[in-house]
């Protein structure tokens, strides 16, 4: 919290807008005016880089939810894959066992309707979303175990997702980050 405090005001803020008053006494004796009422004068899309309902960012993503390629597996026109089997190959192709699944914020109703990025290529979710891990399309192509798939965020095509996600979901792009913030893994990147 203090390191944002710092640089919200870094960046010109005259104040934070925080939940309590015990947090504007803490940053008081940090030296930073803070408030508990009041409308937040930086506009929460451009804070974090998030996409509108269009899929346009207003600046680069700060936040990127990323996944790993677990094994990959031919498959043969009309295989079927995951639960309920929802989705049929309709023509030979490679898919792959990548983590990341509702536990971390993928969430359901993205199945067989999104798609991750690969190798800088947008692949689809096929089947149905799972605990921790999705089934994608390769389309052909083959890729090392290992290999990082990224849902949402950083500077490939994936970058506006949760746009997709939002209108795929009927959850706001707000409500789709802070399901995620709950289970996924956190580190910082540069």
């Amino acid at each position: 919290m203090l390191a944002v405090a710092h640089a919200v005001t870094a960046a010109g803020a005259d104040a934070v807008l925080v939940d309590r008053s015990n947090v504007v006494e803490a940053l008081r004796l940090e030296g930073i005016a803070a408030v508990v009422d009041g409308e937040a004068d930086i506009d929460p899309a451009l804070l974090y880089g998030l996409p509108d309902a269009d899929g346009v960012l207003p600046t680069r993503p700060v936040m990127r939810l990323v996944g790993r390629v677990m094994s990959t597996k031919r498959l043969a026109a009309g295989d079927a894959v995951s639960y309920g089997y929802t989705h049929r190959a309709t023509s030979d192709t490679v898919a792959a066992l990548v983590t990341g699944g509702y536990a971390q914020g993928i969430v359901r109703a993205l199945g067989n309707e999104a798609h991750v990025e690969i190798d800088g290529v947008e692949r689809p979710i096929i089947g149905r979303v799972a605990m921790d891990v999705c089934v994608v399309d390769l389309q052909g192509h083959d890729v090392a175990v290992g290999t990082e798939a990224t849902y949402f965020g950083g500077s490939g095509p994936a970058a506006p997702s949760l746009a997709r996600w939002s209108a795929v979901s009927g959850l706001s792009v707000a409500e789709l980050i802070a399901v995620v913030g709950l289970h996924a893994e956190r580190g910082w990147e540069s």
